[in-house]
C-alpha cells in the first residue's frame, strides 16, 4: 500500500482556494510580526513555523516584522535574540521590517482620516471612554469630542505629536460606529501620547500607534498577502479590514488576516507578562533559563531545532485551542538527540568500586562505540582501572531476583569492560555504604571474542574509572510547574505551581573524552538521559543541563 500523501492544514485549504479563484501565485507574500517585548516561547515556535513553512512550500517570501509600537516594553535585548531564535530554527526572512519603519507613513493616513471626517481627537480620561463605550448587550455613546472640527482635531493632533501634551490627556480615535455589535468597531483608539525612548526612533515620537492600527496597515505597506493571527484576533479581524479599506489602492494586494489556534502545552506557562514576572522575581535565572518555555531556553538545555520543528509539524494548525501534554516535546527531542549524539557514560550519585584481582596501577583503554545509529559506526577509548565509580543506587547488599544490578554475589557486566562480581563492602558509622569490593573475569573483556565474553549476564552497568574521571557541575532540570495547566486557576497565583524540585546541582564524574566538550555540543548519558554542555562551562568547569530522560518518568507518576 503506498505512503499517502500528507492533508493540507485548513491554512493552506485557504491559500490553495485563493489560488484556484485567480490569485497571482508570485504575489504570496507572509510575515512574522513578533512584538519585542520578550523572547520567543514554543507557542511562537509553531507560528514561525507556519508562516516560513508556508514560504517553503509555496516559494514565497517572508519578513521578519517587528511590531515595536510600545517602547514601555520594547527592547533592543529582545529584538536581537528573537532574530537568534528565528535564525537557529532554521529560517532565512526575506526583509527586516519594524512597524516604527512606517510612522511616518502612519502619520500621513492618520491626517487623512481626520480631514475625511473619519478620525478625531478625543480628550476624555480612560475612565470615561470606558464607561462611555457600552457592554457587549448595550450600546455606547458618541463622545462629546466627537463632533470636534477638523480644524480643531488636525491642530489637536500635531500638538499631540510635538509633545505639547502629556499622557493620558488625549487619544487619537477613528470614527466607526459607537453602536457596532463588535465593542472594538466602537470608535477604537489609534494614537496615544507616550514620551517614551524607542529603541529604533530615540525621542522623535511623542505619539504611538495602536496594534489594531499598525498591524493592518503594515501588512499592507509590505505586501502581505496572508496574515495569520492567533484566535484572540479574530474579532479583530473586522476593525482590520475597515482599516485597508481607508487606504487601499484597487490594483495593490489586500492581505486577507484568518486565525488558527493556540497550541498550549501542559505544565508551561507562554504569557509573557507572566514569563517576565518569572524572571523579574527570580524564579529562574533569566530569559534563556533551561525551565523556561522560551526557545532560548529550550536551546540551552539542549533540545534542536530539528526537534522543535518536528513539534510543531506533530501538533499541526487547528482552529480550537487545546493543551498539548508537554510529553509530546520531549519524546521529539529524544527521537532527534537518540540519532545524533554520542554515548559516553557519566556517574552522578557515586559509589566507588574497587575491584581487587585488578593489578594496581594498571590501566587500560577500550573501545567505545558513539552511536549505534549511526550509518558507519565510530569509536572512542575510554579508561579503565581499579578503582570505578559506578551509581549508588546500582548496588543492594540484597536483592529480589527482578533486581538485574550489582549485589553481594552477583555478576554484572560493566558497559564496554568486563564482568565483575560483588564479594563484599564498607560501610561507614552511620551505615552508608562508601566502598564495594569486586572481582573481575579477566577474560570477559566486551568484544575480545573469547568464550568468556560470550557469557550472558543480566545487567550492564555505565561506570567511570576514578583517576581519568573529569568532576562536572550537573544541573538536573525537571518541569517548572506541577500542575498541567498552572495559570488556568482563577482562584489561585500561578506562581504556586513552581516545582520545588525543578533544579537540582550535583557533582558527577564523567569519562575523559568531555574534557574539551564545546557549549550546545549534547551526548547521552548511558542509562541516565541527554545532557548538553552549558554556556557557563569554562576549563576549569564542564557544566551539563539535563536535556530530558531516556523515558517518560512523568507519565508512570501520573498513572499512579
Amino acid at each position: 500500500m503506498s505512503e499517502e500523501k500528507k492533508s493540507l492544514n485548513f491554512i493552506e485549504h485557504i491559500i490553495e482556494e485563493d489560488l484556484r479563484n485567480g490569485f497571482n501565485n508570485e504575489e504570496l507574500r507572509f510575515r512574522f510580526p513578533p512584538e519585542p517585548n520578550g523572547y520567543l516561547h514554543i507557542g511562537h515556535a509553531s507560528s514561525i513555523c507556519l508562516n516560513f513553512g508556508l514560504g517553503l512550500r509555496y516559494k514565497a517570501p517572508v519578513n521578519l516584522r517587528f511590531d515595536d509600537t510600545n517602547p514601555e516594553k520594547e527592547e533592543q535585548e529582545f529584538v536581537d535574540a528573537i532574530k537568534r531564535d528565528v535564525a537557529w530554527l532554521g529560517f532565512e526572512w526575506n526583509h527586516e521590517c519594524y512597524a516604527s519603519d512606517y510612522f511616518p507613513q502612519l502619520y500621513l493616513w492618520a491626517i487623512e482620516f481626520i480631514k475625511q471626517g473619519k478620525a478625531y481627537v478625543d480628550s476624555q480620561s480612560s475612565e470615561q471612554m470606558a464607561e462611555q463605550k457600552g457592554t457587549p448587550t448595550v450600546p455606547g455613546t458618541d463622545s462629546p469630542y466627537r463632533n470636534r472640527s477638523v480644524e480643531e482635531n488636525l491642530e489637536l493632533f500635531e500638538r499631540m505629536k510635538n509633545g505639547d501634551f502629556e499622557a493620558g490627556t488625549h487619544v487619537l480615535r477613528a470614527k466607526i460606529d459607537m453602536a457596532s455589535s463588535n465593542m472594538l468597531m466602537r470608535d477604537p483608539i489609534m494614537y496615544r501620547i507616550m514620551h517614551k525612548y524607542h529603541h529604533r526612533t530615540a525621542n522623535n515620537w511623542c505619539i504611538y500607534p495602536m496594534y489594531d492600527w499598525a498591524h493592518g496597515e503594515s501588512d499592507y505597506i509590505e505586501q502581505v498577502s496572508h496574515s495569520f493571527c492567533t484566535l484572540e484576533f479574530a474579532m479583530h479581524r473586522e476593525l482590520y479590514d475597515w482599516f485597508l479599506d481607508q487606504v487601499r489602492d484597487s490594483d495593490k494586494v489586500r492581505p486577507k488576516q484568518r486565525e488558527f489556534a493556540r497550541r498550549n502545552l501542559s505544565h508551561t506557562i507562554v504569557s509573557k507578562r507572566k514569563l517576565l514576572k518569572l524572571v523579574q522575581e527570580g524564579h529562574v535565572t533569566a530569559w534563556d533559563d533551561p525551565r523556561m518555555p522560551t526557545i532560548s531556553g529550550l536551546r540551552r538545555r539542549g533540545y534542536t531545532p530539528t526537534s522543535i520543528r518536528n513539534f510543531a509539524d506533530t501538533i499541526g494548525i487547528a482552529k480550537r485551542e487545546n493543551l498539548i501534554d508537554v510529553s509530546l516535546l520531549e519524546y521529539c527531542v529524544r527521537e532527534d538527540l537518540n540519532k545524533s549524539a554520542h554515548r559516553v557514560m557519566g556517574v552522578l550519585d557515586p559509589v566507588k568500586v574497587v575491584i581487587t584481582n585488578y593489578p594496581e596501577g594498571q590501566e587500560e583503554w577500550l573501545d567505545a562505540e558513539n552511536n549505534p545509529e549511526e550509518e558507519v559506526m565510530t569509536y572512542r577509548k575510554v579508561p579503565f582501572s581499579r578503582e570505578i565509580y559506578i551509581e549508588r543506587e546500582d548496588f543492594r547488599e540484597e536483592a529480589n531476583r527482578k533486581f538485574f544490578r550489582l549485589k553481594l554475589g552477583g555478576e554484572v557486566r560493566l558497559k564496554n569492560a568486563y564482568i565483575i562480581k560483588a564479594e563484599s563492602c564498607v560501610k561507614d558509622e552511620e551505615g552508608n555504604i562508601t566502598e564495594i569490593h569486586c572481582t573481575y573475569d579477566e577474560d570477559s573483556r566486551s568484544g575480545s571474542g573469547t568464550e568468556a565474553s560470550m557469557r550472558k549476564v543480566k545487567g550492564t552497568l555505565h561506570w567511570v574509572s576514578i583517576n581519568h574521571a573529569v568532576e562536572s557541575e550537573v544541573r538536573i532540570y525537571d518541569r517548572l510547574f506541577t500542575n498541567e495547566a498552572p495559570d488556568s486557576h482563577k482562584e489561585k497565583d500561578f506562581l504556586e505551581f513552581i516545582n520545588p524540585d525543578s533544579l537540582k546541582v550535583v557533582t558527577g564524574y564523567v569519562e575523559p573524552s568531555l574534557k574539551d566538550a564545546k557549549e550546545g555540543e549534547t551526548f547521552q548519558f548511558q542509562r541516565l538521559g541527554y545532557f548538553c554542555v552549558d554556556r557557563d562551562s569554562n576549563a576549569d568547569n564542564l557544566v551539563f543541563n539535563k536535556t530530558v530522560g531516556l523515558r517518560d518518568t512523568w507519565a508512570k507518576l501520573a498513572d499512579k
